[in-house]
């Protein structure tokens, strides 16, 4: 089973870094192994978060991410690449 954590970056309103690495060890301890995440969401922010939500639990995880979509620093979107 997975969580998708596009929500806990910017997307669905403002983030909350506490709230969301609660969510993802709570989603661990439930018996959660799938992680979903992209270096575009944030830009890079959601990945840092999710890697400092599993430090202690990397080997409990299996961490899907994906790349290519490329945005401004502003958030605005440039395209793909690749």
């Amino acid at each position: 089973m997975g969580l998708g954590c596009m929500g806990m970056s910017e997307f669905y309103g403002p983030a909350d870094d506490v709230e969301s690495i609660a969510v993802i060890h709570r989603a661990l301890d439930l018996g959660v192994t799938l992680l979903d995440t992209a270096d575009m969401y944030g830009p890079f922010t959601n990945e840092r978060l999710v890697g400092r939500a599993i430090a202690d639990r990397r080997e409990d995880v299996v961490l899907a991410t994906k790349f290519g979509n490329e945005r401004r620093p502003d958030g605005t979107r440039v395209g793909v690449n690749g």
